[in-house]
């Protein structure tokens, strides 16, 4: 599916790491690279992919600017900006691609990604324009009033546990942005607000996304079981 078919990867990476006490997670390392070197490196060997944006904060904007000078991302062609929220990130980084049918958006801070979650993604997106990995939530989930209170036990085999990659056609996402009223958590609810299906395809545990120091020990246990 992937021959003749140009398709452009935004690595949302704007975020404050506010919950990391201090560090930015998004140039701690990773074994002997940077949480964010480890996305760009899977992307940049990934054959699906052809073009590769990078949305930074503007605080750390320049320190991004020399990691990728030191590494051979040939396929990053814009390292720009970020908004005040998420989605205004995202939408900078899709301004920057050129002439994608298929727009793939990924965490900076989920460094285990792997080339078999991108193409998968692809593939499945192919059904209806949008697909997003996920993985079925083990723990019983409880919903709860304002005082804590249990309300009710959802039957949890209906819940899914939302991750990136997610893959769009590049019209779909551009224009459920484009009419976008409101904050969403994921980009796939911009998609949704517009009618159009989203298919959930099965992602990985181990794609975790670093949000605090235990998320980077975590991943650090990871990486070196299953990143090498």
């Amino acid at each position: 599916m992937f021959e003749g078919t140009r398709v452009g990867a935004v690595i949302a990476a704007a975020g404050s790491s506010h919950r990391m006490i201090g560090l930015d997670k998004l140039f701690a390392p990773l074994g002997d690279k940077p949480v964010l070197a480890r996305v760009i490196d899977t992307f940049q060997k990934c054959p699906a992919i052809d073009q590769i944006v990078i949305v930074l904060s503007q605080v750390n904007l320049k320190e991004g600017e020399q990691l990728a000078a030191g590494q051979q991302w040939a396929k990053v062609t814009d390292i720009v900006p970020g908004g005040e929220k998420r989605q205004d990130s995202v939408v900078a980084g899709l301004n920057r691609l050129e002439e994608c049918r298929w727009a793939v958006i990924h965490d900076g801070a989920r460094p285990l990604v792997t080339n078999d979650l991108i193409e998968q993604g692809l593939e499945e997106a192919e059904e209806t324009g949008a697909a997003i990995a996920a993985v079925p939530v083990t723990d019983t989930i409880k919903i709860a009033g304002e005082n804590h209170i249990v309300q009710g036990t959802p039957p949890r085999q209906s819940f899914w546990a939302v991750q990136t990659p997610q893959v769009f056609r590049f019209d779909i996402i551009t224009e459920a942005y484009r009419q976008l009223k409101y904050e969403v958590t994921d980009d796939s609810r911009a998609v949704e607000q517009l009618g159009n299906k989203v298919k959930i395809y099965t992602g990985s545990y181990i794609n975790i996304k670093i949000t605090n120091p235990d998320d980077l020990a975590f991943a650090a246990v990871l990486w070196e079981k299953y990143g090498k």
